[in-house]
């Protein structure tokens, strides 16, 4: 599958608000003849390409409204030179970066490359570490920057504007990768270099249909332009409406009921919006885990939210990654809870099980954005601790969260499996148990009856 290969500027104009682009003006930069490497025919292979695209470079930059919100445009003409990145690429790229810095912009890179220039030499790979600081000063500044990754998308510029961005979208069958087709290796799995590959492997956020993509790019401009809370925002209300268990083992039946309701019930009744960010730039994705961030009476909250599930390496690292991009982009985070423990077969030691888990600790404690958490069923060790935020941790009546399951509890003990229920009590596991030791703040209860106490945005 291929996809339509739109110029830069139909690529800005299939995305953005009629009208409202506005080119930035091109740096302007000397070179000798045939450019820095003396490359023979080097100016007549600009010219031809200026000739057929009508463009200078392999970039076009300026400012755009997508969905009515202001953004600074990168778009890459891959008629010019197959977007390749040169000298003066690097210029552009910097001049627009700078620009979102000083309007305080997010940055939108609608990118179509072959790579970095040869015909300049190293000259034009070092454009890489430009555009990689450009990216950084935009990161320390807070803003953010959105990829939509075009066919193809290839060296140099998929290694930096695109997997470097914080949302990274892509147009479906478009080839993406560090290797272009002309230099993988004969036998290579071509599905490793698509979008659909890519995502799969935890690399892409999603795959947008073109007449989605406009609507997307509005709904992630909405959501990171929102107003943020100023403190914790308000834990879910509890949807399964039913009572505080009366023993521990209750409480474990209650939150390994079948059909009690899981993350995505109460994600989607939270957010009035929610866009998910997919895998853990790492080579995994984990479908127990559903992060993203998303709108909640008008204000941008992040969430990270266990499904039930063993949670995997990648699902932590996701998470971690959520989490960090919020703490960078000041929005308050919402942890949902529920997970039997972390995965412990093979695979997953094999995937860095411990390491993932200590990272998503240390990206919790070190967030200085408040971070709201809800025990939603299971708490599994500290697999389901790791996303619990110290301090502001609620519990909803049908859940428990215990150091271990009291099956293995009782089993570690020498005890026999019909003491499982004597050891849930014995664990304190219940949710007014967790609220009488100190771990959770309150029970919610649901919509109509919240506690007064609860805290607002």
């Amino acid at each position: 599958m291929t996809t339509t290969r739109l110029s830069a500027r139909a690529a800005i104009a299939s995305v953005t608000d009629p009208g409202s682009f506005a080119e930035l003006p091109a740096p302007r930069r000397e070179s000798p003849a045939d450019g820095p490497l003396a490359w023979t025919g080097y100016d007549d292979s600009r010219a031809r390409a200026a000739q057929r695209t009508g463009e200078q470079e392999s970039v076009v930059t300026g400012t755009a409204l997508i969905g009515g919100r202001e953004a600074t445009l990168i778009s890459f003409e891959f008629g010019f030179l197959g977007g390749s990145l040169g000298q003066r690429t690097g210029d552009r790229l910097e001049a627009a970066y700078t620009h979102a810095r000083e309007h305080r912009l997010p940055l939108v890179s609608l990118i179509a490359t072959g790579g970095s220039r040869m015909q300049e030499g190293m000259l034009a790979l070092t454009q890489l570490q430009r555009v990689a600081r450009q990216s950084v000063l935009n990161r320390a500044a807070g803003l953010p920057q959105i990829a939509v990754l075009r066919d193809p998308t290839t060296g140099g510029g998929w290694a930096t504007l695109g997997a470097g961005a914080d949302v990274v979208l892509a147009l479906p069958g478009a080839q993406i990768g560090f290797a272009g087709s002309r230099v993988r290796p004969a036998d290579a799995d071509p599905a490793a270099y698509c979008a659909e590959g890519q995502y799969a492997a935890g690399h892409v956020d999603a795959v947008v249909p073109p007449g989605e993509l406009p609507g997307t790019l509005a709904d992630w401009l909405r959501v990171l332009a929102a107003p943020r809370a100023t403190g914790p925002v308000e834990p879910p209300a509890a949807l399964a409406g039913v009572a505080a268990p009366a023993t521990g083992w209750e409480a474990v039946r209650q939150a390994r009921h079948p059909d009690r309701p899981h993350a995505e019930a109460y994600l989607d009744a939270y957010f009035a919006l929610r866009l998910p960010l997919s895998g853990d730039r790492a080579g995994g994705t984990d479908p127990g885990m559903l992060c993203g961030f998303g709108l909640r009476e008008g204000r941008a909250v992040a969430y990270a939210a266990q499904c039930g599930t063993a949670t995997r390496p990648a699902g932590y690292r996701t998470a971690s990654r959520v989490i960090r991009l919020a703490d960078r982009l000041g929005i308050p985070v919402l942890t949902l809870v529920d997970t039997p423990g972390a995965a412990n077969d093979a695979a997953a030691e094999h995937a860095g099980a411990g390491a993932a888990i200590a990272d998503t600790f240390a990206a919790l404690a070190g967030a200085a954005v408040p971070v709201t958490t809800l025990l939603i069923g299971e708490g599994g060790s500290g697999g389901a601790l790791a996303l619990a935020a110290p301090g502001n941790t609620w519990v909803t009546p049908d859940s428990y969260f215990s150091v271990i399951a009291p099956e293995l509890a009782a089993a570690i003990l020498k005890r026999p499996p019909t003491a499982a229920p004597a050891t849930a009590d014995q664990l304190r596991i219940r949710p007014q148990d967790l609220v009488a030791l100190g771990v959770a703040r309150g029970i919610v209860g649901p919509a109509r009856a919240r506690d007064q106490d609860l805290p607002r945005e």
